[in-house]
């Protein structure tokens, strides 16, 4: 019976020395810090956010050099019929001379409508853009003037043409939300999809 005694009492004592080691490891394990994650790792510096902002604010002391665009408050226009035509349709110059006290920039090409009068609504389609020749800068000095060729096909050569007279051309400056009017009698069509006209863009006089 001492024997069986002193067996029992060695595993018993093995059994609760086993039970301790793995208490011990469970609370070293809960009290290691965590890792950082791969989210909180890979981000970046906090000063990189300040890239754009600087790009940004350098922006407007380029975009401030040179003169400003021209408006239609300080220009006056007319056309310039004398280049002849072909096969129905007659060529022109517009010409646009700066009215104004301060140079002014031309550049791009102008809406251009024909219409009944000059606060009438522009009758029938704009005027189409011509892209065979180069964009460029036209600076206008107080007095100068540039050209765009502008080309109107006669409305008699379309079939489908309703036809009703204009009394000129409605004239929007290149980036121009206002017009100036140029007075010349044509024949339009009220057909949306005739386009009488073709304009191309700004060169110097």
């Amino acid at each position: 019976m001492k024997h069986a005694l002193v067996v029992t009492t060695a595993a018993a004592a093995a059994l609760f020395l086993s039970g301790c080691g793995g208490s011990s490891t469970q609370a070293q394990s809960a009290t290691s810090p965590p890792s950082p994650s791969a989210t909180e790792t890979s981000q970046p510096p906090a000063t990189s956010a300040a890239a754009p902002e600087s790009t940004a604010a350098a922006a407007p002391s380029t975009a401030k050099g040179g003169p400003q665009l021209c408006k239609a408050a300080s220009l006056t226009g007319t056309t310039d019929a004398t280049g002849g035509g072909a096969a129905g349709s007659i060529y022109m110059q517009l010409i646009l001379t700066n009215s104004g006290t301060e140079p002014c920039l031309l550049k791009g090409f102008a809406g251009v409508s024909l219409t009944a009068g000059a606060d009438g609504e522009p009758i029938g389609a704009a005027a189409t853009r011509d892209d065979s020749g180069p964009v460029t800068d036209v600076t206008l000095a107080p007095g100068k003037a540039g050209t765009a060729t502008l080309r109107y096909t006669q409305a008699a050569n379309y079939p489908d043409c309703t036809q009703t007279p204009a009394a000129g051309f409605r004239v929007y400056p290149p980036n121009d939300t206002a017009s100036l009017f140029i007075p010349q009698q044509l024949d339009a069509c009220t057909n949306t999809e005739i386009n009488l006209l073709t304009i191309g863009a700004f060169q110097p006089k």
